[in-house]
């Protein structure tokens, strides 16, 4: 079974067994107002856009398996679109901010993932991946766990992350709380 198999099967269900993190470091590292224009990119359900929606003018998400996006399109207020996040579907500059969370570990060609993610982003925006910390012991478990579950997951550490803009961007930024790093791109 394929991490996106594995995601199909997980739809139905998700939102109830895996709850988002309240937004406000989220939030604060998007820094959006009433006027941003936001992609989620590996949204899945939209769990976490929902609660960013307040937040924004609107948020498309972007997601590679039909049955995820189906439960986000039940949420008022969000939009999806059906694609890999190696080739998104719109022009350079679109989007205020980009944001990907807890998934960047499940795409299969991660450098181009964050060239894409980097790309649609506008001048002046902020690109925010947010991942499981690597470095913790209990995120090293859990990258046990989903490859004993064949999940063909791969974590970076922030570090990596952010080196990975560092000829492209004004500043790239890594954070942490507890288990979870977010790497901010100002572009």
């Amino acid at each position: 079974m394929s991490s996106f198999d594995h995601f199909d099967f997980l739809a139905p269900f998700y939102d109830r067994v895996i709850k988002p993190k309240p937004p406000v470091d989220l939030l604060a590292h998007l820094a959006l107002n009433s006027n941003s224009h936001v992609l989620d990119v590996g949204g899945g359900t939209g769990r976490n856009a929902q609660n960013l929606l307040p937040h924004a003018a609107g948020i498309t998400i972007v997601d590679l398996s039909y049955k995820m996006l189906r439960e986000a399109m039940l949420k008022p207020g969000l939009n999806g679109v059906l694609a890999r996040s190696e080739y998104l579907p719109y022009s350079s500059g679109t989007f205020d901010a980009v944001l990907m969370v807890d998934a960047l570990h499940h795409v299969f060609d991660q450098a181009l993932t964050l060239r894409e993610l980097f790309r649609v982003v506008k001048p002046g925006g902020t690109l925010v991946v947010e991942e499981p910390d690597i470095r913790t012991f209990a995120v090293k478990m859990i990258a046990v766990a989903e490859k004993l579950f064949g999940m063909r997951s791969h974590f970076l550490s922030g570090e990596r992350i952010a080196g990975m803009f560092a000829s492209c961007c004004k500043e790239a930024n890594v954070f942490r709380k507890e288990n979870t790093v977010w790497v901010v791109v100002k572009k």
